[in-house]
Order: C-alpha cells, then sequence, then structure tokens
C-alpha cells in the first residue's frame, strides 16, 4: 500500500471510528463496580434472586426542627409522602423518573423499593388490629399497652422488623418508646420521640447508569414544596455527587485545554497550521478511540475521563521532534517509536492491577498513546516535515559546547532518590472520601449522619457461600455460620440492654423451614434485604450474608475478611467474602505491599522493550535506570501532594512512561543542540499546561494526577537534559 493511500485508510477508519459516538454515546459511571472487581458482588449481581440494586439514603428533618415521630400529625403526613413519592398522585412530591424497570429507558433510574421506620411501625401495629394511618391520637395504637414492646421475646416477626427499623433509622439518643420498652427511660404507652429519621431507598439503574443525582433533586423539590427538608446523603449519593464533581471538571478541562495548547503549540512551533493540525489530530484520536470502545460495550467510568488531556498532553511530542529538532527524518521517527513503546509497557503494567479502575484507566490511555504515534507516523509525518523545510533552515549548532557538565546525570538521579528515601510511608485506603473535595459539604453531612446512625456508621460486607436450597445440613450449617461470624469483634450489634442482636442478616431460624428454601419463603424479611438467595435454572445454589461492620475502621474490615475467610475452610464451606471496606482496604493493602515491586518491575519492562528495539545494552538500562528513578520520586512525591494510594498509583506508572519516553530523546549519541534542547522543552511545557490544568480541577483523583504527572514531565525533562550532556561530553573527547 502506497503511503498516500495508508494515510487516507487511516483517516477514513478513524473518522468513521468517531462516527460511531452518534450510535452508542459515552455514559460514563461512577460506583464501587468501576473501581474495583468484588468477587461476591459480581455473584449476587449475577445470580441473585432480587433485581441489583444500590442503597440510598433521604434524611428528613421538620422546618421548625421540631419533634416529628412522636407528633401523630407529622408522622401520618410522612406516611402520605410515601404513598405520593411512588404512585405519583401529588405532582409537587411524586417521583418523576419510570418507577420500575419494565417503564424505564436504558439510562433511567428507577425505585426499586422503599423501606421506612413509619411504614415497618403500621404493619407491627396492624399485626394487633391496629391502624397508623387512621389513628387520631397516639394511644389509639398504643393502647391497651403492649408491655415488652417490639423488643420483647413474645414480639411477632412483623414487630421484630419495626424494632429494627427503629435502631437503624432513628438517630441515636432516641427515646425508643413502644419499639424498646427495655430501654432506660423508654415506656410502652410512648411513641419513639426524635427530631429527625432516614428513609431508605433501592433504586435500580438501566443498562446504561442511571443518574443517583435524581434524587437529590426530587428531595430538593419535597423541601421547597413542603414544611420538611429532606437531603440525600449516604455513601452511595457521595459517589453520585463526586460523578457530578468530575463530570462538571472535565468539561472545564477540556474545552480550556485545546485552548491552551494551541497557544503553546503556536508559540513553541512559531507555526499556526502546525499547531492546528495537531489539535485536529488528537481530537480525531480521541473521539475514535471512544467510539470504538463504546460500539464494543466498554463500560466507561469517570475515572476513565481523566485519560483524555494525558492523551493530549501526549501527542505533542511528535509535533516539536519533527518540526523544532535538528534530527532527520529517520531519527526522529526511531526516537518516537520507542518513546512510545517504552511509554505503553510502563502503563500496560496496570493491565494487570487488581483494581478495576486502574486497569480502565490503563487501557485507554495506552490505546490513545498508540493512536497519537499511529497518527503521528503516517498521517502528519510529512506535513511535519515540510513545515520545517518552510519555515526554516535547520542547523546543528552546538549547545553548551565548551562546558562539561556531564556530572549532572549522576547527580540528578541521586536527588530523585533521596526524595523517594525521605517521602513518609503509607497508603490510602480505597473508598468514596477520596473521590470528594476535603471541603465537600457532603463530607461533613456524611460525618453527622455517622454520628447518630447505626446505618450510616456500618458498610455491609457479604459473605456468599455455595448452599443447597433443598438440603436440611446446608440449613443448619448456615443457621451455625451465621452465629459465628455474629461473635467476631468488628460486627456491629443492636444492643437493647437485655439483648445482644448481632447484624448479620441472612436466613431466620426456627420459623416454619427445615431447609434454606423453606425458611426463607416463610420467614419475615429483614427491614434492609429481602431474599438472599442465589439461584440458576431457578435452582437456589448460594446465599449472600448481609454482615454490618464498621465502616471507619479499615484495619477491622481487612480483619473481618482474614477471619471470615479462614471460618469458611474451618467449616468446610465453599464461598467468599466481599464488600466495598473489605476490599478497598485489601486493595490498598496489596498495593501498598507491591508499589516498590511495580516500579522496579516497570523498570525491567522499559528496558527489556528498549533493548529489543535499541539493540544496545547501555542505551536501554540509561532508560530504565532513569525511569525507576523518576517513579521512586513521584511515588514519593504522591504522598506528600494528596496521599499515596491506589488512585495514585497509575499516575507512576505513567510518569515513569513519560521518563522513558524523554530519556529514548536523549540516548541516541547525538551532540545536543539549540534546536534538540528547544524542541525537548517545548514539548514539556506544551504538556505541563495540560497537566497543570488538570491539576486545578476539584475533583481529587484528577487533581492528584495533574499534580504527580506534571512533577514527572518536570523531573524527566530535567533528567533528560542531563543525559543528554553525556554525549556531549563524549562528543568533545572525540573531537
Amino acid at each position: 500500500m502506497r503511503p498516500e493511500q495508508l494515510r487516507l485508510a487511516l483517516v477514513v477508519g478513524m473518522l468513521m471510528s468517531a462516527g460511531l459516538l452518534f450510535a452508542y454515546p459515552v455514559n460514563p459511571k461512577m460506583n464501587t463496580e468501576v473501581i474495583f472487581d468484588d468477587e461476591a458482588a459480581m455473584r449476587m449481581r449475577e445470580e441473585g434472586v432480587q433485581d441489583e440494586n444500590y442503597q440510598l439514603v433521604l434524611r428528613f428533618r421538620h422546618d421548625e426542627n421540631g419533634p416529628i415521630t412522636s407528633n401523630l400529625t407529622r408522622v401520618q403526613e410522612l406516611m402520605q409522602l410515601e404513598s405520593e413519592f411512588i404512585d405519583g398522585s401529588n405532582p409537587q412530591t411524586s417521583w418523576d423518573a419510570c418507577i420500575s424497570s419494565q417503564d424505564c429507558k436504558s439510562e433511567d433510574l428507577y425505585i426499586d423499593r422503599l423501606v421506612t421506620p413509619f411504614s415497618a411501625w403500621s404493619d407491627a401495629f396492624e399485626s394487633r388490629n391496629r391502624s397508623l394511618r387512621n389513628a387520631s391520637q397516639w394511644a389509639d395504637v398504643l393502647l391497651p399497652e403492649i408491655e415488652e414492646g417490639w423488643c420483647g421475646n413474645n414480639a411477632n416477626s412483623m414487630e421484630k422488623t419495626a424494632f429494627e427499623a427503629s435502631l437503624l433509622m432513628l438517630p441515636e439518643g432516641t427515646n425508643f418508646g413502644i419499639a424498646c420498652p427495655a430501654f432506660s427511660g423508654a415506656s410502652a404507652t410512648q411513641p419513639p420521640a426524635t427530631n429527625e429519621i432516614i428513609w431508605i431507598v433501592y433504586v435500580g439503574a438501566g443498562e446504561k447508569g442511571g443518574d443517583w443525582n435524581k434524587l437529590d433533586i426530587w428531595a430538593d423539590k419535597v423541601s421547597e414544596n413542603t414544611d420538611y427538608e429532606v437531603s440525600a446523603v449516604g455513601v452511595n449519593m457521595m459517589y453520585g455527587k463526586a460523578k457530578a464533581i468530575a463530570e462538571k471538571d472535565l468539561k472545564y478541562v477540556i474545552i480550556p485545554s485545546i485552548f491552551i495548547l494551541g497557544a503553546m503549540l503556536t508559540i513553541g512551533l512559531r507555526d499556526w497550521q502546525t499547531a492546528a493540525a495537531t489539535l485536529g489530530a488528537v481530537s480525531l484520536v480521541i473521539c475514535a478511540e471512544m467510539g470504538v470502545l463504546a460500539a464494543f460495550g466498554y463500560e466507561f467510568s469517570v475515572l476513565d475521563g481523566i485519560a483524555l488531556p494525558i492523551i493530549m498532553g501526549v501527542a505533542v511530542d511528535g509535533a516539536f521532534w519533527y518540526s523544532r529538532s535538528s534530527r532527520n527524518q529517520e531519527e526522529v521517527r526511531g526516537m518516537l517509536f520507542v518513546a512510545m513503546v517504552t511509554t505503553v509497557a510502563a502503563v500496560s503494567l496496570a493491565l494487570f492491577s487488581p483494581i478495576r479502575a486502574q486497569r480502565s484507566l490503563a487501557l485507554v490511555m495506552a490505546i490513545g498513546i498508540i493512536l497519537d504515534w499511529l497518527v503521528t507516523r503516517y498521517v502528519l509525518e510529512e506535513f511535519y516535515l515540510k513545515r520545517r523545510t518552510i519555515m526554516e533552515n535547520v542547523t546543528d549548532e552546538p549547545f553548551l559546547s565548551n562546558l562539561s557538565i556531564s556530572w549532572s546525570w549522576p547527580v540528578a538521579l541521586l536527588i530523585l532518590a533521596s526524595i523517594a528515601v525521605i517521602s513518609p510511608p503509607g497508603v490510602n485506603v480505597l473508598e468514596v472520601e477520596q473521590f470528594l473535595p476535603e471541603d465537600d459539604p457532603a463530607l461533613s453531612e456524611m460525618d453527622d449522619l455517622q454520628s447518630k446512625y447505626v446505618l450510616a456508621s456500618s458498610t455491609t460486607a457479604w459473605v456468599v457461600i455455595d448452599v443447597d436450597g433443598d438440603s436440611t445440613e446446608d440449613y443448619l450449617r448456615v443457621l451455625s455460620l451465621q452465629q459465628q461470624l455474629g461473635q467476631h469483634p468488628s460486627v456491629i450489634s443492636l444492643e437493647t440492654g437485655l439483648l445482644r442482636t448481632p447484624l448479620v442478616i441472612g436466613i431466620n431460624g426456627g420459623e416454619g423451614g427445615e431447609t434454606i428454601d423453606e425458611a426463607i419463603e416463610s420467614g419475615g424479611d429483614s427491614p434492609l434485604f429481602n431474599d438472599p438467595r442465589l439461584q440458576k435454572n431457578e435452582a437456589t445454589t448460594g446465599i449472600a450474608i448481609a454482615v454490618m461492620i464498621d465502616g471507619q475502621n479499615s484495619d477491622a474490615a481487612m480483619k473481618f475478611l482474614g477471619d471470615t475467610t479462614q471460618l469458611l475452610a474451618d467449616n468446610e464451606m465453599i464461598g467468599v467474602v466481599g464488600g466495598d471496606l473489605p476490599i478497598g482496604a485489601k486493595a490498598a493493602q496489596s498495593f501498598e505491599e507491591t508499589r516498590v515491586t511495580q516500579i522496579l518491575s516497570a523498570g525491567v519492562v522499559i528496558f527489556l522493550v528498549a533493548l529489543f528495539v535499541l539493540r544496545s545494552p547501555l542505551k536501554a538500562a540509561r532508560i530504565a535506570i532513569g525511569a525507576v528513578a523518576i517513579g521512586a520520586a513521584v511515588d514519593g512525591m504522591a504522598s506528600v501532594v494528596g496521599g499515596r494510594g491506589v488512585n495514585t498509583a497509575l499516575a507512576v506508572l505513567l510518569g515513569m512512561g513519560f521518563a522513558a519516553d524523554y530519556l529514548s530523546h536523549a540516548s541516541a549519541e547525538h551532540k545536543p543542540t539549540k534546536l534538540d534542547m528547544s524542541a525537548r522543552w517545548w514539548a514539556a511545557l506544551s504538556s505541563v499546561s495540560v497537566f497543570v490544568l488538570l491539576a486545578m480541577t476539584s475533583f481529587p483523583p484528577a487533581r492528584d494526577s495533574g499534580r504527580l504527572l506534571t512533577l514527572s514531565i518536570v523531573f524527566s525533562v530535567i533528567l533528560a537534559t542531563c543525559l543528554s550532556f553525556m554525549h556531549q561530553e563524549s562528543t568533545n573527547a572525540d573531537n
């Protein structure tokens, strides 16, 4: 194929790929599913009896900040609000989106079910032929007195559910009244007394992922149209807010990045046509990549958006080296190819990461970097060379020819190593707080919520085990396992003063069943979780046990994960342990244990790739040593600029890729010239201009990546300049 035909085929192919975005628009997600792989959650999604849903929280206070639960009128108003929320009878309070998955579009959010304390109370009273909805005063449902309330030994399943709902959805310090007279100060003749409550809303999302902020919009509407202040809170809402912040930041970054990069290219190249061609090419690369991935059903996360300005920053190298350096065509080709393969080699190590978000971001970056190189090499190369001929005659004017500073290379390596040595140790646990700005009001509200509510201060760990739904033996083994899990110190328990009830939610024992299927079909549902069975072809093959553990203690979560895994082995049961905090803590521990090994492994990969391409052990060794030094230094700086964690791991690898890129340019035994220095530093400054803009965002992963990538470019260009002086020294010696 002739060069013109290849160029045309490549451009047409990329235009067609970009056009796929019209048919397959990108709708990025932001939740734990796109951050890490949780085997337990994956199995529950695939085999669960219930449709997959997400737990969101609504917090209610009265505008006058007065009592809610002890005021029967307000209780009945909120019960009416529950009905209007679902049936849509009142436009001022109804849920505006679809209600069931059958009525929803692929991108919609729909209500799966609603759990409130008042609905549980109503069911408890109705189990004794009393109507909370029709009562005119509390005495209508509280008398004659239910002596032991809903937490006594004689309480029925509806009353037990009402007690659990009260403990979980009413704040600490509440006088629980009828819910549990055993508590100090409580009485069976009084209703619970508190000024606020929470609802639990289980929502489902279409195949393209719903927008959780729709619940926030509903809360604002109800706050405006009623006497209640409603706010959407909780972990999943924080992920939704993080998504909104990320999307807003990236929209503000992409457009300014294009203008800033265009300005830098125009100033550095002194040629607006070359700058325009480069910007057009990188825009085509980004659109083509996203179009193809979307067409193949790739599930984008908001974090993948961080790759877009990075791909833009990487694309400028070819423009400067072809248009402004003193190297000939073949030299530039070789340099850019080595730079591309070493950068991709470093980034590709993240494809083997246990963190899904790292794998996803690495894939997007690697594809973008390869496409950048393809377009530069096969589409723009001839144009760049023609523009260089038009703009000026290239000369080999030496740079600092009479000054010997070859010592700068080992000194720079030593400084980088010292940064790594003196940096503080430790790794942040992967949790939602890492995706929100430190001053975000949602964090303060979450802290307040966690200080008041058992449900908010806990997180769910899942124990998924293989069972036979018709087996009495498996039924008894599961009951025994649940009892053993409840004895773990990490598990949160409901304390009544007389009884301690661990929050281990699976199957109920002793309620009309001798097998798992019978027990679940006859037993009362938990206020939080419905049918826990996993099924294939309508046959029960497993069960998911929900265990509430301390949501603010990652060490305890890790201990629960390890102890439960061992407990399953001791009981000869096959299963997995999952949950956001246990898996996030495990990921952080794994990263802490392997981060040094990962940097060294990247160095080895860079050495092997460079050796294969350059056929020079000395050049490959210099590139690899420099890349390792910069990787270690950037990892050290990560602990200073925002906290070292799994979010920064890819920035470290990409920094090593940038180091390999710049060191590849400088490793050629070519005496440094002013034009080479100009190409190297203008390329670096152009990339930095984009990364600095990324560092100014409020989305922490993007901000931290921007800071670290800025540092890595600065370190890389300085180290590459020092390496080039080694060739100045050897040239002087030859002369």
